[in-house]
Order: structure tokens, then sequence, then C-alpha cells
């Protein structure tokens, strides 16, 4: 039988005793000088980091990608070169609007990020389980999720002003009406699908850039909770996701997502938006498959379990910056504004040299001039910390990586195009796609959480269902009667 191990302090000093603190006396008062008893104290009051202001909850593994089908022509990434190829990858699945206390039940989106250890370094695709969002213009961000945190007076999270802001948003009906539907809160996340959301691109080998949506289909089927499931377990099973999760993997059932891209060159994307009227690279709409369809390319596995959670799933640390030679960006607001609210995100929660924690650091080699800061682990040693300059001339090259980059034009102001888009023809059509029972459920749901909200709230909200389905209008307002508020 092994012997335990000798207990040290974080110096590696033996402890000689971890019972009992060095006192004046028998019954004290203590003395200063127990250093093992002020570093525990220490380390105790210091063991949390800030949680994530939204996805502060969630749910990690390791797994692989696999490429499945060719897709070089699209794109140099090598992670991308050859059919069979695997890429070692994390990720973290995560409710949205809730503490790291709250249920992984409850009615929120789902973050689903990923990171790929490429031999080019790290590609992030952060995204969610669904393929749009509440707004597509950063500016409103915060707002947006002041209003899916708590209440500054009551301290209470409130129905009322999540449909203040949506019915002055109508560019969140898309997002909303996934959201109150079934897919608002799924059975755990092996039976979920997953969308990077965004427009992003991909670039090959000649400079010739197409613009990408990435899908993630999952294996397992779409599988959902019932409303009253939902709140079951909430109280029952808080971490029934984690669990479900955690165990499966545990016990070799091995989840899996097939990986897809919808792509179009910018003249298709052009075409399709006089066509429609709807911006493609606005992130409240989607690219209808019938216009854009689904092109296989691999499939992620989720083998493997993280051995620390706090180590490797709370400090986790993703942005969508984060793009290997091969992939870009596109004119995409949001995504604008995520560029760079994710990585100073994680300069604040986690520190200035988060990506030399293990979860962070890239599996390839790597080369730069930063140095110094809080837990400069790697700290390039005697290795010059500064570029010489170079005068090479003007020679633009956009983002770098081969990437062409796009054409700008207008002049620089504040646009609101709300006067001049239609937000309600795709969610209508999302609506329209939902079995009648479904219907029945988005109803139900609307209307408990809008019978919370102000009757002015209630009735623009109202006009934004008329406006995306008159079916949907009627729905939602025989649901509120039966809840005690009958509508016009």
């Amino acid at each position: 039988m092994s012997q335990p191990k000798q207990l040290t302090t974080a110096s590696g000093i033996p402890v000689a005793d971890n019972q009992n603190s060095i006192s004046a006396g028998p019954r004290g008062p203590l003395l200063l000088q127990d250093f093992h008893l002020i570093e525990k104290l220490q380390h105790f009051n210091r063991e949390r980091i800030p949680e994530r202001v939204v996805h502060a909850k969630g749910s990690g593994a390791y797994g692989t990608f696999t490429v499945t089908h060719d897709i070089r022509k699209y794109s140099k990434a090598k992670l991308l070169s050859e059919v069979g190829k695997k890429t070692e990858m994390f990720v973290r699945f995560s409710t949205v609007g809730g503490e790291r206390g709250s249920a992984d039940t409850e009615r929120d989106p789902r973050g689903f990020a990923m990171k790929f250890y490429t031999e080019e370094g790290n590609w992030d695709l952060v995204g969610n389980n669904t393929p749009m969002f509440f707004i597509n213009d950063p500016i409103k961000f915060p707002d947006f999720v002041h209003t899916q945190k708590r209440d500054p007076h009551t301290n209470l999270k409130s129905a009322a002003m999540m449909f203040d802001f949506w019915s002055r948003a109508p560019e969140s009906l898309h997002q909303v009406t996934m959201l109150f539907s079934d897919r608002g809160t799924p059975d755990g996340y092996r039976h979920m699908d997953g969308f990077g959301s965004h427009t992003f691109s991909l670039i090959n080998d000649k400079g010739d850039t197409t613009y990408v949506k990435w899908h993630l289909r999952t294996r397992q089927g779409i599988r959902n909770l019932s409303a009253q499931r939902a709140t079951e377990l909430a109280g029952s099973d808080p971490d029934y996701a984690q669990r479900d999760l955690f165990f499966a993997i545990a016990d070799g059932d091995f989840p899996r997502w097939d990986v897809s891209v919808q792509l179009a060159s910018k003249g298709e994307l052009s075409a399709w938006e006089q066509r429609t009227g709807w911006n493609p690279f606005d992130l409240t709409k989607i690219w209808p498959h019938a216009d854009f369809p689904l092109q296989p390319v691999g499939v992620i596995e989720l083998n493997r379990n993280p051995v620390n959670y706090h180590a490797e799933v709370e400090q986790a640390a993703f942005s969508p910056a984060n793009v290997v030679p091969g992939m870009g960006y596109s004119p995409d607001k949001m995504l604008q504004g995520r560029l760079f609210g994710y990585h100073d995100a994680q300069l604040h929660r986690i520190g200035t040299n988060h990506q030399q924690l293990h979860v962070n650091a890239p599996r390839c080699p790597f080369h730069h001039h930063q140095r110094d800061g809080q837990m400069a682990i790697a700290n390039g040693a005697a290795a010059q910390n500064y570029d010489p300059v170079h005068a090479t001339g003007t020679q633009p090259h956009a983002s770098g990586h081969g990437d062409p980059g796009w054409a700008l034009s207008g002049a620089a102001g504040r646009y609101d195009e709300r006067g001049n888009d239609d937000y309600w023809t795709q969610a209508g059509n999302l609506f329209r796609l939902l079995p009648a029972q479904e219907q029945h459920h988005l109803f139900e749901n609307l209307a408990v959480a809008l019978s919370k909200a102000t009757p002015a709230t209630v009735e623009r909200q109202l006009g934004h269902f008329d406006k995306a389905d008159p079916a949907y209008g009627i729905g939602v307002r025989q649901a509120l009667g039966r809840h005690g508020l009958p509508q016009s």
C-alpha cells in the first residue's frame, strides 16, 4: 500500500500540522507567524475568479474533429487539408443568462463554444444552439444582457424587462420565437444542434474568399424538455445537463455532431440580398437552406472528460477573433463587436496571460513578443521582446494570411436601418415550420412570460406576432386569455 504524499505549502515546504493553528497557549490568541494558516486562508479567499457575465454556467469536454469531405477549393486551412485528418479540440456548452448556480434547464439559448488545436494555432468557433440572435448591432448588447439579468431594484429576474426590450427591438422576434418554442429548453447538451451563427469567410490558396456559415447537427437526435419538465428538473436536478454529458462520456457513449457549411460567394450574396431585401450579414437573419444548401465537412466526437473543472472548463477562454490561415471574418456588425469583446472579457476575468493556461495554449510552436504581466508562466526567457522596424512600402494585405479583405464604401456614421428592414418574415417562416403541438407550446410559453409584462409592452409584442403571421398573434392572445389576460 502506497504511503500518502507529504502535505506541503504551495512553495513545497512540508506542513508539520494541518489540524491545529499556532496559538499563544492552548486557548490562543493565534500568532501571525503561522504561515500555513495564513496561506490557506488567503488562497481560500481568492479561489473564485469573476464568473462570466454571460455563459456563466457551463460544461466542457475534449474530443476530435475529423474531416469527412474535401473543401480545399474553399479554404487552405491545414486542419481541412485532407479527408480523415483529425484535430484535437475542446468544447464548452453553457446556458447564457443565468449565474453559475442557475439551473441547466432554464429557458435560455445554449452556448456552443469550440476550440480547435490546429498546427497553425487555435481556431475558436464560438456559437450557440440557434442560427440567429436577438440583435444585430453590438452597441445594444450590454442593454440586452442587462434585461436578461436581475432587476437592480428587486434583484429578481424580470420578464417585464425582457419583453420591454424585445418589444422595442423587432429584430429580436426571430430569436424570441425559437427561444419560446420547445427548442428553448433542450434535453441536455447532447441532443441539440450548434451553429457558428455569424457569417465568417474561407480563403483558399489563390486568395479567393467564400462566405460561410457553420452548422453542427447532433447525431443523438434533437430532444427537448417540456416547460413543466424543465421546471421540475430545475428543482430536483439543476445540474441535469452537466450530469448527462459527463456520465455519457464516462460510460463510453461519446456524443457526435456532423459538421456542415453553407457557402456563398460575394456575388451570390449580393443577388440574394437584392431578391429578398435581407442583409446576409445580419445576425438576426438566417440563410435559408433552399437558397444555400448544407454541404458536409466533418464530424465532431467528444470522448474525454476534463480532470479538473476549474482549470479546464471555468478557465477555458474563447474568442471568435482566433481564426487560422484560410479562415476570416465578415462585415457582420455583431461579429465585429465580438472580435473585441470576447478577448477583452478574458483579460478581465482570467488575466493578461490566460492563453498560457493549458486548456487555452496552442499545441503548435508559437513565438510572440508579449512579456510580463500576472502569471507569466512562459515568458520568453532571454529571447528578444521586440520586432525591428522594416520599411517595406505600401503593400496592403487586408487581415493577413492571404485574406484579400472586402471593399468598404459609404460615409462613416451611425446608421439605423430598422425603418427599412423586414424583421417579421423569417420569424413567420419559423413559426409556420412548427407542428401544431409545438405552436401550442410556443403560445403557452410566451403567455406565461408576457403575463408579467405591462399592458403597453404586451400590445407592442402582439403587434410583432401579428406581422409575422396572423395565426401567431391569435394563438398568443388566446393563451393570454387562458392565463387571465384577455386580449382584443
